[in-house]
């Protein structure tokens, strides 16, 4: 994956657009990112993260707002990236969510969704694959071949995490290895077989807890028999419960026979005893039986005798009663014929009386009585005519109604035409005034838009010039204290040579006095010394005077390099504003800035009118448009009312001298047929009565025949005798019951005296045989109810022994059951416990590795070797990184560790011994060492723009040159790395950077050439 190009606007410190030509700043497959501190590289790096997936990387997604603050508040925050991976190329643009000014939003804003556009160059043309954020998404982590995690540990090395990672321990170095590697799908394996281990081990407990259920059970069973008398001290489980009875060292199983055998024995012993129980109950029973029955019957004999005298004495009342009932039942046969001719006699009276009242109302209403059915034909006629006309009398209402209607809309409508025409005449006279207004303001609301442009540039540059001029100002400053720094340093150097030439000078005068008379001379072997050289001052004060020059010198030095970087950057930033105008004169800027804001503003005074004057314009235009289709409607909606005045006018006058005829002296024909709709009512009521009286005759002479017919067969002389002799219901109902009740007993007493018991116990009476008195009956009785007592206890104490019997052999069998199906899970649950210990570094795992720390520990393995090709590069030769998987104190976890091989003394060291510089090798070998591995992870992409985000300031010049030889290392291939670094050194080293520029306004980036020092 290349980068090509990279756009940024209103994104982080970047307020205006900002763009990038990666393809020209890699030019040389190296380029340097530098800038002030928080000026803006990161941000770069999270607008190329955010461009590609979305979001930032790690933890600034969170706390991070994304759309720059300094840019204007109607500016979109927008990143455009353009890169090519695995031979496609493809331009991604993004804008996050932003609060938008609006007049209508929420406290003066709306929320902006986030947009996303993806488009591919295809054929030299750029088409457009989706504009969905998750279309897009999709389609990016296809192309790219890795999430966003896998690409910021890949592509963009992050700044200061590896010395952590180098120094840390296990299990701290476990969790970045964890987020490099994704392993955890190797944590839920390790979870997972803990749960499984954990099932398996309850499923044991439970089968085991379900044992001794049974066991419990069981032994319940047995002491509900009285059979546990084996004390509770001698129970195996020595807690005092039910399976006391299990001795020490026995098996469940041998016990259980034990138990059931004592049980079916103790079975047979009480069911042996219920069985005698029964019989003597069974014994005594049946004699108190006897007992009671013969008292029974003798008391029911007793009874009979006293019901047969009371039924004698009420033998002549139920003759009498049966007689009248004889009597009743013959005058009843006449009932209906009584009855109908009763009813027909009262039906004639009453149409009688209906047809009189009835003449009376037809004479007051002056119809003519003697014949109502003719009227009343005559009345039907007429009534037909008038309700056939109705229709045509409520069709005139509505012609009325409606010529109403149409003479008002006609009004209506011809006022409204003139209305509007006089509205029409207004506007008209409103739109000329408008446009008039309009013509000026047009040419100068045009420029709007470039004035504003010119007042930004303006306003930008006198900003630039300012910092140009406060730039100036630090350059000579800095440049005078280097100078001055520069002659201070040359001053201690010749210091430094002169006191050195004076020891070079001594050394004669300090060999003279080492000489002695007649002995060789050290340098040229005379024994002769005729001038030795005096010495000026001893070799010790004159060394020591010369160390301390020789530090002055390499102290000012030192400072001399540290204020030739300062010139050297200031420099840089001066070039920098010049090159963006900077130079020009301050009142100039200042006047120019003026000029444009003053004409923006009356620009923007005229375009804000003038889209007042056109949005008025238009209402005007459209209101006339909606005035004249108004009129145009009024004056064919008023031409068309008047025609349908004429029309509806016309029917309404032949309507109406059609109906005059038909109302009489009545308003309507509604009242004239309301009137003769009453007199026809009276006339059908008359009609109706005189029929009625006539079939009311005929009834009455029908049932008095009847009557006179029906006498002669029921043995009455007259129709009033046979009415005496009928009853009332209820005292018909008494007598029947009276006359069936003393029947009822008779048969009775009859049944009852001929029954078995009352005939045997009239037998006994005969011959002697008296019932037992109630105290002996009370006694048998007794003795009968303990005996039966006893047997019902015996019974259930045989039944609770055999439901015992029962429960302990089906208790038994289940416990055999459960039993062999426990050994399988007990086999499992122990084989699952150790696998879950191994995989969780415990029990026999003699390392305390988990499955989770192996995995990691070769993927940290392949990290060392990847770690030590640079490493070996930078370092010279001397370190290399290796995993350990050394067993740790104290009973720590193991496998993840790392030491250094220094190979100059062969030793293996911890990596925490390594110097500050040393520490930083291994930390950029280490990164890059996981970026390679990572990404043989994500699957073999090719990634071929880099970006190391470390620093370098703790390297001396030969170890910073071996990693920058490490670095271009990389770029083998075609990759392009990017460094991100604020040493000096590396800025002249590096001709192509990426220069970030921080602002108060904003950051700006530039790509420049190194400036040299």
């Amino acid at each position: 994956m290349r980068i090509h190009r990279l756009e940024v606007e209103a994104f982080g410190p970047f307020a205006t657009a900002q763009h990038i030509d990666f393809d020209h700043l890699g030019a040389q497959g190296l380029f340097l990112l530098n800038g002030a501190t928080g000026a803006g590289k990161t941000s770069i790096l999270d607008a190329i993260c955010f461009a590609l997936y979305g979001a930032v990387p790690g933890a600034r997604q969170e706390g991070k707002r994304l759309r720059s603050d300094h840019a204007a508040p109607s500016a979109e925050p927008r990143v455009v990236c353009e890169f090519t991976a695995r031979g496609r190329r493809f331009e991604v643009t993004r804008s996050p969510a932003w609060e938008r000014p609006s007049a209508r939003g929420r406290k003066g804003f709306t929320t902006q969704q986030a947009k996303t556009l993806l488009r591919e160059r295809v054929a030299g043309q750029w088409e457009e694959k989706s504009s969905r954020s998750d279309e897009a998404g999709a389609e990016l982590s296809d192309v790219l071949g890795m999430d966003r995690e896998q690409f910021t540990r890949v592509v963009m090395l992050p700044q200061g995490d590896f010395a952590a990672f180098l120094r840390s321990k296990a299990n701290d170095r476990m969790e970045l290895l964890q987020k490099l590697f994704g392993t955890q799908r190797f944590e839920a394996v390790e979870r997972q077989i803990a749960r499984q281990s954990a099932e398996a081990t309850r499923a044991v407990q439970e089968n085991a807890s379900d044992l001794k259920i049974l066991l419990d059970r069981v032994a319940a069973e047995r002491e509900q028999l009285g059979l546990a008398d084996t004390p509770a001290g001698d129970a195996a489980t020595g807690d005092g419960d039910a399976t006391a009875g299990l001795a020490a060292g026995q098996e469940p199983e041998a016990w259980l026979v034990q138990v059931e055998a004592e049980v079916n024995a103790a079975w047979a012993r009480v069911e042996n005893e219920a069985g005698l129980a029964e019989s003597l109950s069974s014994r005594l029973a049946e004699q108190f039986q006897q007992a009671q029955e013969k008292s029974l019957r003798h008391g029911r004999l007793g009874a009979a005798m006293q019901r047969r005298v009371l039924l004698e004495l009420a033998a002549p009342r139920a003759l009498e009663n049966k007689d009248m009932l004889g009597r009743h039942r013959r005058a009843s046969v006449l009932r209906g014929q009584l009855d109908a001719a009763d009813a027909a006699a009262r039906t004639l009276q009453s149409a009688v009386a209906r047809v009189e009242a009835i003449r009376k109302k037809l004479d007051a209403a002056g119809l003519d009585a003697t014949d109502p059915a003719a009227s009343l034909e005559s009345l039907k006629a007429t009534c037909a005519v008038l309700e056939a006309r109705l229709p045509d009398e409520q069709r005139l209402e509505d012609l009325a109604v409606r010529l109403a209607a149409k003479r008002g809309e006609q009004a209506a409508r011809e006022a409204a035409a003139v209305e509007a025409e006089a509205v029409l005449a207004g506007l008209r006279e409103e739109a000329a005034t408008v446009s008039s207004l309009i013509e000026p303001l047009e040419s100068v609301a045009d420029g709007l838009a470039e004035l504003e442009r010119e007042t930004a540039a303006a306003a930008e540059l006198v900003g630039i010039v300012s910092r140009h001029a406060t730039a100036a100002k630090e350059l000579e400053g800095i440049s005078a204290k280097h100078l001055r720094a520069r002659a201070l340093s040359q001053d201690h150097r010749q210091e430094w040579l002169d006191l050195r030439e004076r020891r070079l000078a001594n050394a004669a005068g300090e060999l003279a006095a080492a000489l002695e008379s007649g002995k060789p001379c050290a340098v040229c072997g005379s024994e002769d010394h005729p001038h030795p050289a005096a010495a000026i001052q001893s070799a010790l004060s004159l060394a020591q005077e010369e160390e301390e020059a020789r530090k002055r010198f390499e102290a000012s030095e030192k400072a001399l390099g540290l204020l030739a970087e300062e010139v050297s950057a200031a420099a840089q930033v001066l070039a920098g504003l010049a090159a963006q105008g900077g130079s020009l004169d301050a009142d100039a800027a200042d006047s120019r800035l003026v000029s444009a804001q003053k004409a923006a503003t009356a620009a923007r005074e005229a375009a804000r009118e003038l889209a007042r004057l056109r949005g008025k314009q238009e209402a005007i235009a459209a209101k006339t448009l909606l005035v004249q289709e108004e009129h145009a409607a009024h004056a064919g909606a008023a031409t068309q009312a008047s025609s349908a005045v004429l029309l509806v006018q016309e029917q309404y006058a032949a309507l109406e001298a059609d109906l005059a005829g038909l109302r009489e002296e009545f308003p309507s024909l509604h009242e004239r047929l309301d009137a003769l709709v009453g007199d026809r009512g009276l006339l059908q009521s008359a009609t109706d009565a005189d029929r009625e009286l006539e079939r009311a005759g005929q009834a009455q002479a029908e049932a008095a025949a009847t009557l006179r017919e029906a006498l002669p067969d029921s043995g009455f002389a007259s129709a009033e005798e046979a009415r005496r002799e009928l009853l009332p219901p209820a005292d018909v109902v008494g007598l029947e019951k009276d006359v069936a009740d003393f029947e009822t007993e008779t048969a009775r007493l009859e049944e009852l005296f001929a029954s078995e018991d009352l005939v045997l116990a009239a037998k006994e009476v005969h011959i002697g045989e008296l019932p037992l008195p109630e105290d002996e009956l009370a006694e048998a009785k007794l003795q009968a109810a303990n005996a039966a007592e006893s047997a019902r206890a015996a019974a259930l104490a045989s039944a609770l022994a055999g439901r015992s019997a029962e429960a302990v052999a089906r208790l038994r069998g289940e416990y055999e059951a459960l039993a062999q199906s426990g050994r399988e899970p007990r086999n499992k649950a122990r084989i699952l416990t150790e696998l879950a210990d191994t995989v969780r570094g415990a029990g026999d795992n003699n390392y305390r590795m988990s499955l989770n720390a192996y995995v990691l520990a070769a993927r940290l393995e392949q990290v060392a070797l990847a770690a030590s090709e640079r490493l070996v590069a930078m370092s010279d030769g001397r370190y290399t990184l290796q995993h350990t998987d050394a067993r740790a104190a104290r009973n720590q976890k193991s496998g993840l560790g790392l030491e250094v091989v220094d190979e100059w003394t062969g030793q293996r060291r911890d990596t925490s011994t390594l110097s500050g510089g040393e520490s930083f090798m291994a930390s950029l070998a280490l990164a890059l060492g996981l970026a390679d591995v990572v990404q043989q992870e994500a699957g073999g992409v090719d990634i071929e723009t880099l970006f190391v985000d470390e620093g370098f300031g703790s390297l001396d010049e030969q170890a910073l040159e071996q990693v920058m030889d490490a670095l271009e290392g990389l770029r083998d291939g075609g990759r392009v790395v990017g460094l991100v670094s604020h040493v000096a050194e590396m800025k002249q080293r590096i001709p192509h950077q990426l220069q970030v520029i921080k602002g108060r306004n904003g950051s700006s980036v530039r790509i420049a050439e190194a400036v040299p020092v």
